[in-house]
């Protein structure tokens, strides 16, 4: 934490004044809320930061590759011209009129 507060070259009564400060702007009240949101959006950094750091190092890694499943080549379909009927053409089968018993 020390080499946060040297990259700004803040002392200790700077750090006291900013914090004095952030006391009247927000109150009271707000300051447990503020501190509990920061800390929860300081630990999902950090969580995501982990997560990526270790895809990095997986994806590095030589011995967990594993090879993607063969794709599958679908032969195309055949149609012979006698089977093929242009669209919209219906067939109807006539139907007879004589009675067999």
């Amino acid at each position: 934490m020390n080499t946060f507060f040297a990259l700004f070259n803040l002392g200790g009564g700077e750090i006291i004044l900013i914090l004095a400060l952030i006391l009247i702007l927000f109150g009271a009240r707000k300051l447990p809320e503020l501190a509990k949101g920061l800390g929860q959006g300081i630990k999902e950094f950090k969580k995501a930061t982990r997560e990526v750091t270790d895809e990095i190092q997986n994806s590095v890694d030589d011995t967990h590759y594993t090879a993607p499943p063969p794709k599958k080549i679908e032969e195309p379909k055949v149609e012979t011209a006698a089977h093929t009927e242009p669209h919209g053409v219906e067939h109807t089968v006539p139907q007879s009129t004589d009675k067999k018993v």
